[in-house]
């Protein structure tokens, strides 16, 4: 049920950058406080202003005052687990992608458009100019293509959808519903581009729940079931135009693939108490990693960090967002404290969007907190309007 928003409540809180002398003057920006009511500010990587007088034999130097002054990746700072309260983060910019902010599509490469209607939109995307959006529609749903003048087509049934990186195509998927509201067997696979409007379609007939995960490199990644209900679903790519999508056995359940079509995180336990992810390299299906601590939703788009839920979910949202390192598992960061967090989308290689509030009947917003630093900031102040992330 779509919960309903309270009045709007914004606190900005400034967190100060504290300097630090080591022999040279070396400046660094004051980390996130474990115990503390709110993340730091964002900020980049601490970056050495000079070089740190070498210390005599005898004096040992704590790691923290040593930073390496050829770093091979990200220097990470701060606590691993970032407590938020939402009313006490500052104001960033706004999201860099598209986002909804009551019926109307913001950001992204685009004017902002206006969703025609009054039924309850469920995802939103950019195909070039124009805004894809999946309404409810009676016992089901359907597609919303709408221009920058405010026509709009429709496609029955559409459930799922994606674009690629450069929002220049976009594909989704369609699962039909009976008249009692439940899935009924068969989809369609679309994908459409935006310069000419070309629109392909490919048949499943025996498929369950249809999924796009993602649209890259000319393929469409996407994963269905054989039966009603199950858990267990198959991944399978499909270049647009081809009469057949081809099986990918090295990964089953998948839940994401990275960009590069190199890795797919998998759900491959999931019970009354939890759930199990796996991450597999998709060509012969090697398994990197497995977790029962989180559930791998999403990645980075240079497949680096993967996003993590609680292995468990129930209730109105999730309490916690991770972000682990996709080679080996490693928790860099984790968000939690109080929030409730109910979708979680990359931004770019070092920052998460999330959609935030404190619960149900409260207004919510979008914060947008960096892996690096673990500081979050507010991309969409609190609102009682409906507020969404393309993904």
């Amino acid at each position: 049920m779509r919960p309903k928003n309270a009045r709007l409540v914004v606190l900005v809180a400034a967190i100060a950058v504290a300097a630090v002398a080591v022999g040279g003057v070396l400046a660094y920006r004051q980390g996130p406080q474990s115990d503390g009511d709110a993340a730091a500010p964002l900020s980049g990587p601490s970056t050495p202003t000079g070089t740190p007088t070498t210390p005599a034999a005898s004096t040992p130097v704590p790691p923290s005052a040593t930073p390496s002054t050829t770093p091979s990746g990200p220097l990470y700072s701060g606590p691993v687990k970032v407590t938020l309260k939402l009313s006490k983060l500052p104001k960033g910019r706004d999201p860099q992608m598209a986002y909804l902010i009551g019926r109307e599509v913001r950001g992204g490469a685009g004017l902002p458009i206006k969703i025609p209607g009054s039924e309850y939109i469920q995802e939103i995307a950019r195909l070039g100019d124009a805004v894809l959006a999946i309404v409810t529609k009676g016992n089901g749903t359907e597609l919303l293509k709408v221009d920058s003048a405010g026509n709009a087509e429709r496609t029955a049934d559409v459930t799922t959808v994606v674009t690629t990186a450069d929002q220049t195509a976009a594909a989704y998927a369609t699962t039909p519903t009976g008249s009692d509201g439940g899935a009924k067997r068969g989809s369609t696979l679309y994908a459409q581009t935006a310069d000419t409007g070309e629109v392909h379609k490919l048949s499943l007939p025996k498929a369950w729940k249809t999924r796009v995960l993602g649209y890259q490199n000319g393929k469409v990644y996407f994963s269905w079931g054989d039966t009603d209900g199950t858990t267990e679903t198959r991944l399978y790519t499909w270049t647009p135009g081809a009469t057949e999508a081809t099986h990918i056995k090295t990964i089953n359940s998948p839940t994401a693939v990275t960009r590069d079509g190199r890795l797919a995180a998998s759900k491959n336990v999931q019970g009354d108490y939890g759930t199990c992810s796996t991450i597999n390299t998709i060509d012969v299906g090697k398994q990197l990693w497995r977790t029962c601590e989180n559930q791998v939703t999403g990645f980075t788009p240079n497949g680096s960090i993967a996003v993590g839920g609680p292995a468990y979910g129930d209730g109105y949202s999730p309490l916690e967002v991770a972000a682990l390192d996709a080679k080996t598992g490693k928790l860099l960061r984790e968000w939690g404290g109080g929030p409730s967090f109910l979708e979680t989308v990359v931004e770019d290689d070092q920052h998460f969007l999330i959609i935030a509030d404190d619960g149900p009947e409260t207004p919510r917003g979008v914060i947008r907190c960096n892996v690096t630093t673990g500081g979050c900031e507010v991309a969409i102040p609190l609102t009682t309007k409906a507020v969404k992330l393309a993904r």
